[in-house]
């Protein structure tokens, strides 16, 4: 972040980022021509697992720099570059991708027919996240993003459930303008801060871009604010999130819900936040995000209360979320961001775990009306264990990395707290304290519908997961146990960006 040297080599050419990359993409491309789709992905998955365990053991903590660089230059005016590179928040949303991933592409699709579309779209996903999480050029940076999004319209709309037509059309609308918007913002940032050279590298627009004046960046920072809003469902745009994921096949719900969906967040802190410090510190945006916020934690918190099918409970649930975050990023302070950073990563695992989860039940029972269900943790006893565990890690159990995520960020809303007084920022966060309550009230009912009670006439007949369909489920769970009970695994490589991130704003 700005105020820190980077860590990075321009001579460097080749970086094992680029095969996160280019791995998934070219498997994809393999099954175009034939290649056994489900080996292909998997294969793929595990490489992109294996490089990304290299990357963690080889990753230097103390650095809140660039690590890992290559750099190739396509224009020289603009400043234009094939650039890669990560730090402690890029690394941790690396490996949020790839355990993902790895979980998505091992669960078989629920229709025969179509698996190498089925396989290529989770990779193209994939790989599109990764491409955007290590881009150290913010053209790659979006155009990452928009590759990720092809994928996701076409399995909603041609391999979805329900009214998935009319789902995929709304998530294109929505996420199509909230491109566009992010997009406006984009440019406006770049052309703003350049000088004698327009440059796209996010290295040096950290040095330029904050001299932008106070009255450029607060419209600017709007912008992209709205932009990366519509991207993650902030309130009021979030409308299309809970139908679409309801309507998706579960790899594809769990790659945009977990992984891509942090794009958004992940780009209000590596671009707007460092690079349009006057702009997110204007009192007025201050006030209009914490508004929005709370919208995300207790209106939509109030709207998932009233659901009746266990897929819009959890995409609501998703939506919700989202807020807590947003609460970190609004703190300016060190340890709020460092909170939200963790909880990009811990909400990416739960609620893949959650959505696979439903696709079992599901396929178990032919229903997800919560009405029509009931008693199935006595036929499939593991489905319903490891669902109450991923109910009470989106809950915020102890135990579970969202746990030690919400409660930094829940202190990093009282770090700057005025002296003698409330401000507004610590109000909200008194406020959205609630929505820890309304999320157990809603996960415990789901729970009590769906796995308690004498069994319903559609689970009579249910069966428990078989030994392979278990394996992408205790994947996540081991995620979210040994990093909730070992935060700090995470939080070493977390804590410097955080902390340079802070700076930055004062």
């Amino acid at each position: 972040m700005a105020g820190t040297r980077p860590n990075i080599n321009r001579s460097v050419r080749l970086s094992p980022l680029d095969l996160l990359i280019f791995v998934p993409i070219l498997a994809a491309a393999a099954m175009a021509f034939g290649a056994p789709a489900r080996l292909t992905a998997i294969s793929a998955a595990l490489v992109n697992a294996a490089v990304t365990a290299w990357l963690l053991t080889g990753f230097s903590y103390g650095d809140s720099g660039y690590q890992f660089t290559a750099a190739r230059a396509i224009l020289t005016n603009p400043v234009l570059g094939f650039n890669v590179g990560i730090d402690g928040m890029s690394l941790v949303l690396v490996l949020l991708t790839a355990i993902v991933t790895l979980a998505a592409v091992w669960m078989r699709p629920l229709k025969a027919e179509g698996d190498a579309m089925f396989y290529s779209s989770s990779l193209l996903i994939a790989a599109g996240a990764m491409g955007a999480f290590v881009s150290t050029d913010i053209f790659f940076f979006y155009a990452f993003h928009e590759l990720a999004l092809i994928p996701t319209f076409l399995m909603i709309g041609m391999r979805g459930t329900g009214d998935n037509r009319d789902a995929a059309w709304k998530i294109t609308i929505y996420l199509g303008i909230g491109s566009l918007i992010l997009l406006a913002g984009l440019a406006g940032l770049v052309l703003k801060a350049a000088g004698d050279v327009v440059t796209f590298d996010m290295i040096a627009l950290r040095e330029l871009a904050p001299k932008i004046d106070p009255a450029s960046q607060q419209s600017i920072y709007l912008t992209l604010l709205i932009g990366f809003g519509v991207l993650i469902s902030l309130f009021p745009f979030h409308s299309w999130a809970a139908p679409a994921y309801a309507s998706a096949p579960a790899p594809t719900a769990m790659l945009h819900a977990g992984v891509l969906k942090k794009f958004g967040l992940y780009g209000l802190l590596r671009v707007a936040q460092p690079m349009l410090p006057q702009g997110a510190q204007a009192d007025w945006i201050h006030t209009l995000l914490l508004v929005l916020l709370l919208g995300n934690i207790l209106y939509i918190g109030l709207v998932t209360l009233a659901q009746k099918e266990l897929d819009l409970v959890l995409g609501n649930s998703s939506v919700m979320h989202m807020g807590y975050v947003f609460l970190g990023i609004a703190s300016g302070s060190a340890i709020g961001y460092s909170g939200a950073i963790l909880l990009m990563f811990a909400h990416g695992i739960s609620i893949a775990l959650l959505f696979a989860l439903c696709s079992y039940v599901r396929e178990k029972t032919g229903t997800l009306q919560l009405s029509r269900l009931g008693g199935l943790a006595k036929p499939a006893p593991f489905l319903g264990l490891t669902f109450a565990m991923a109910a009470f890690a989106s809950i915020g159990l102890p135990g579970f990395t969202n746990f030690a995520a919400e409660l930094l960020v829940f202190f990093g809303g009282f770090a700057n707290k005025p002296a003698g007084h409330l401000g507004g920022l610590q109000i909200a966060t008194i406020l959205a304290l609630w929505g820890v309550v309304i999320s157990a009230v809603y996960m415990l009912r789901a729970f009590r519908a769906v796995f308690k009670g004498e069994p319903a006439d559609t689970v009579t007949a249910a069966t428990d997961l078989s030994c392979c369909a278990r394996v992408p489920v205790l994947l996540l769970l081991a995620a979210l146990l040994i990093t909730g009970f070992f935060p700090n695994l995470l939080l070493q490589a977390i804590d410097p960006v955080a902390k340079a991130a802070a700076a930055a704003l004062r």
